[in-house]
């Protein structure tokens, strides 16, 4: 039977920080725990890590079975509780239209990553209105934050239309056991501040996010200013003002300037006016995928080398009409280099990598199912990371 796990509400937390006391929830320095995937005992389940059938070489069964058995000790050393499926103990999965609500609090707590007056903190509350917005140090600490009951739910970006993809959060998504339950979209409308007084040719540096300064090249550039990366936006603006700085600028939002009593010297200065960000909706329950809405749908696989095994990946879906949206592939880390076979005296070949995909379809389409089924048959690594409704408002 295949198992999932829980931490009981009951079990005792290291390291947890009273956000109470303070609002601002800082990294507890614990050690993160990686996600915990299953050994595949088919035909259940989509979370897998699968050995090898015997139709395989025997070489590539060996490979794939000490793959496979080291992730079973990560199963076996990962300190939480381990149910099983009909267990009474697991977390109630949250549905699409109840998703937004706690049953024992008047508001949801959602932590997201900055300070006040990031776009973060805008994107959590136009995710859940009216929800408590919780700032969190860094994008580990927010997912800590939900996996240690401190917080209900997390928003935290994971592409921009200028900038791309934010890597972090894709590695974050498979060290952590949070499902997506949404998504988001936020128009990013770049402002550049300063303190009162201070005018567009006192500046000689400024300050913001990598991906906010990325985002602006150009017309910084063309005002010949020196950029400098901090933590996120409105930090660079409250850092601004609380120094009381005369040559710095930061870019950041408009509410960051009425947060923290900055001056507005220019609108909009984004090289392209459709900027937006999008941002993933985390939980620690899955949601229950529907059909009275569009859907998407993110998972995770590794594939062995070879010729068209990625096309044999991706042809899964194709086959079946479902649209890719995203596929984006990252490093595994633990094993970046893999031995070559005897023809190149066994030095590195290749490097091993993640994908990440979304797809167009709800768990709840058989077509869906019929197409996981189909990749697991020679993905090496297999985790659905949540199946949630597409986004539809306007941005």
């Amino acid at each position: 039977m295949a198992a999932f796990l829980s931490r009981s509400p009951m079990t005792a937390v290291t390291g947890q920080i009273n956000v109470q006391s303070s609002p601002y929830i800082r990294n507890p320095g614990t050690n993160v725990v990686p996600s915990v995937v299953f050994i595949k005992r088919r035909p259940t389940g989509f979370v897998v890590a699968s050995q090898n059938d015997d139709k395989y070489e025997s070489s590539l069964s060996q490979r794939k079975n000490a793959k496979a058995l080291e992730l079973q000790r990560l199963v076996e050393d990962f300190p939480y509780e381990i149910f099983s499926r009909d267990s009474s103990l697991r977390p109630r999965p949250l549905s699409s239209t109840s998703s937004d609500s706690v049953s024992d609090r008047s508001r949801l707590r959602v932590a997201y990553q900055g300070v006040r007056g990031a776009y973060s903190e805008s994107a959590a509350e136009k995710a859940y209105p009216n929800c408590e917005a919780v700032p969190c140090e860094q994008f580990d600490t927010a997912f800590e934050a939900v996996e240690q009951w401190l917080v209900d739910r997390a928003v935290l970006p994971i592409e921009n239309s200028l900038g791309g993809s934010i890597h972090r959060n894709y590695d974050l998504l498979l060290r952590h056991r949070l499902h997506i339950v949404g998504e988001v979209k936020l128009a990013v409308r770049h402002c550049l501040l300063a303190n009162h007084g201070v005018e567009l040719e006192d500046l000689r540096r400024v300050m913001s996010h990598p991906q906010a300064l990325a985002q602006c090249e150009h017309t910084l550039t063309r005002w010949g200013l020196v950029r400098e990366a901090v933590d996120d936006t409105a930090g660079a603006a409250k850092l601004i003002a609380f120094h009381k700085l005369k040559d710095a600028g930061a870019v950041a939002s408009s509410s960051a300037a009425m947060i923290y009593g900055l001056n507005i010297l220019a609108e909009d200065i984004q090289d392209d006016c459709d900027n937006v960000t999008r941002f993933l909706m985390l939980a620690r329950e899955p949601i229950i995928p529907g059909r009275d809405k569009p859907f998407k749908t993110s998972i995770v696989f590794s594939l062995e080398e070879g010729p068209g095994v990625l096309f044999k990946a991706l042809a899964v879906f194709a086959l079946r009409q479902i649209n890719l949206t995203k596929i984006e592939s990252r490093p595994l880390q633990r094993h970046p280099l893999r031995a070559s076979d005897d023809s190149n005296n066994g030095a590195p070949k290749y490097f091993d990598y993640l994908f990440y995909v979304d797809f167009e379809a709800s768990m709840a389409d058989q077509n869906a199912q019929n197409a996981l089924r189909h990749l697991e048959e020679f993905a090496t690594f297999l985790r659905v990371l949540g199946s949630y409704p597409v986004d539809t408002s306007m941005i």
